[in-house]
């Protein structure tokens, strides 16, 4: 243990693209390490139904009709959000201060966000931790949990950053290819951040 005592209060995300496999990582975590894991996609759901400031600028954003009987009109906020880039930023600009704010305010101080970079979040953790898998991998990983085609699983996929940008910008990396075992490289990865 690091005689650094304000080392706790640091905050850390994994991040990487779809079907590498992060959210395994971060349960391995979990049932090894005993680490709490903030899921910053959920807590997006969680706020866009309980957060009144989200609430509020939302209906400002889409309209009234963004809500229906308190409850978040999911088909109206989603036709809004792939009509435009514009106005999927316009709902990420809203969405994940609040969700990075909520972080902050909570008790965890590791979380995972599979757009930490696309949504310029980077600044507010002090590591980032990549989790990486080759590109066939990850296709079939897609096919598998989602039952959805190749060409589906590879259009999600390209569609994200790309995985050398997410590598090249991160603090470390983990390799989860389904060869290299992970609880050693996960080992490896607190034992650098002195944890």
């Amino acid at each position: 243990m690091s005689n650094n005592t304000t080392l706790a209060k640091h905050h850390f995300c994994i991040t990487g693209g779809i079907g590498t496999g992060k959210s395994y990582v971060c349960r391995l975590m979990k049932e090894h390490y005993g680490i709490d894991i903030y899921d910053c996609d959920d807590a997006a759901k969680r706020l866009m139904t309980t957060s009144r400031y989200i609430i509020t600028e939302l209906k400002k954003l889409i309209g009234e009709e963004a809500y229906i009987d308190g409850k978040l009109n999911k088909a109206v906020v989603a036709q809004f959000l792939l009509a435009s880039e514009k106005n999927k930023q316009a709902i990420n600009n809203i969405v994940h201060p609040a969700v990075i704010r909520d972080f902050h305010n909570s008790e965890y101080t590791w979380m995972e966000s599979a757009i930490l970079y696309e949504a310029h979040l980077e600044d507010t953790v002090d590591a980032v931790i990549a989790v990486t898998a080759p590109r066939e991998v990850r296709i079939n990983r897609i096919i598998e949990r989602d039952g959805i085609t190749r060409e589906k699983a590879t259009e999600w996929m390209d569609k994200q950053m790309k995985q050398e940008i997410i590598a090249e910008r991160a603090d470390f990396i983990i390799n989860n290819d389904g060869q290299c075992l992970l609880l050693p490289q996960i080992s490896d990865m607190l034992r650098h951040f002195s944890l």
